[in-house]
């Protein structure tokens, strides 16, 4: 039996990592619909999905398959290539994302970290840059379909973003000053010296970056109350009007896949990532290696689950904005509010300096 060479295990092993990171990502995105389902049913005083499964815990499949089965529909007026390409490119760089996030502790096997898919110096701009692309895809999909309720959700969802793609960006830049790296794994490890108290949304004292950067993450993802761009009552169903069977779910997909980043995101730069809330306390009973690794990765889920909660909670509580208000806010409160965030935080860490 032929040995393998160093360079063919590590390709072996990191086509296996982002196998599984694809596969878990797909059916936390699955899942996320079915949590979002069941958590607005109770808070609306009603059952949710129960039928399909104990507990309904297989409605997912279900409405994976129902839309696999339906009708591909293209209507004779739309920009075909464009069309198709639309949903790719939004579901392409909502899944991209995933792959710079560190998600457990560094456990490396043959010199291939188990937990990251790529460790980029700068994969905080990456991230922020992939998702920016995928604002193509809606902008593409409203102009190919050749209609005016598709064009306008499209145009409005183009003006959201970028307004408050300015705001997110720079809630950030607090977290990369204290941390002095956009490299995901130097952030955490910078919240990690006493737990929750070196949290930057703790320790750190980044609360009111923490709050911008939530704010612009609804918009960013086009959730309630920031839902505009697929505003029902307004808009038939916005910019995926002309979209059916397995072109929408993939709309669908996107969107619960960029909810899943953004709440990585959180997690990462503000609640510590993997890292545990009470610091090395309990290190000592983590002495195997495997609960050494299993732990951060457990740590990591429940905040994220956390922040997926809280998205879910805001829909089911808050009304929609007004268009008018949606941009003020943006612009005359978030984006003044996160340039004072930027100079105080400046000015501290000089003091301190």
């Amino acid at each position: 039996m032929t040995h393998l060479t160093n360079f063919e295990l590590f390709l072996l092993l990191s086509a296996l990592k982002v196998a599984v990171v694809l596969v878990i990502t797909l059916l936390g995105v699955a899942y996320t619909v079915l949590l979002e389902r069941k958590l607005l049913a109770r808070i609306q005083n009603r059952w949710g999905p129960c039928r399909v499964g104990p507990f309904g815990l297989l409605q997912p499949l279900v409405d994976g398959a129902k839309s696999f089965l339906k009708e591909d529909m293209n209507p004779l007026a739309v920009e075909r290539p464009l069309f198709i390409l639309a949903p790719i490119l939004a579901l392409g760089c909502a899944l991209i994302s995933v792959a710079v996030v560190p998600f457990g502790a560094v456990t490396r096997v043959d010199g291939v970290d188990l937990f990251q898919i790529a460790n980029v110096n700068i994969g905080l701009l990456v991230i922020l840059g992939i998702t920016s692309i995928g604002v193509y895809g809606i902008a593409l999909s409203g102009w190919s379909s050749n209609n005016k309720y598709s064009l306008l959700g499209s145009l409005r969802s183009t003006a959201q973003v970028v307004s408050y793609e300015l705001a997110l960006g720079l809630s950030l830049v607090g977290v990369v000053l204290r941390a002095q790296s956009l490299n995901l794994r130097t952030i955490v490890s910078s919240q990690s010296a006493h737990g929750a108290l070196s949290w930057n949304i703790f320790g750190g004292f980044q609360t009111v970056a923490f709050f911008i950067y939530l704010m612009a993450a609804y918009a960013e993802t086009n959730r309630a109350p920031f839902d505009l761009p697929e505003a029902e009552n307004e808009l038939v169903a916005g910019y995926h009007t002309e979209y059916s069977s397995m072109k929408f779910a993939m709309f669908f997909m996107a969107e619960y896949a960029n909810m899943i980043t953004v709440s990585c995101v959180a997690t990462l730069l503000f609640l510590g990532g993997a890292s545990s809330p009470f610091g090395h306390i309990f290190d000592g009973f983590l002495r195997t290696p495997v609960l050494n690794a299993i732990f951060p990765v457990c740590w990591f889920v429940a905040k994220v689950f956390a922040f997926l909660a809280l998205y879910i909670w805001v829909r089911g509580t808050l009304p929609r904005f007004r268009y008018d208000q949606l941009m003020s806010f943006g612009w005359k409160f978030l984006l003044p509010l996160a340039m004072a965030n930027i100079i105080v935080t400046s000015f501290v860490l000089a003091m301190r300096g």
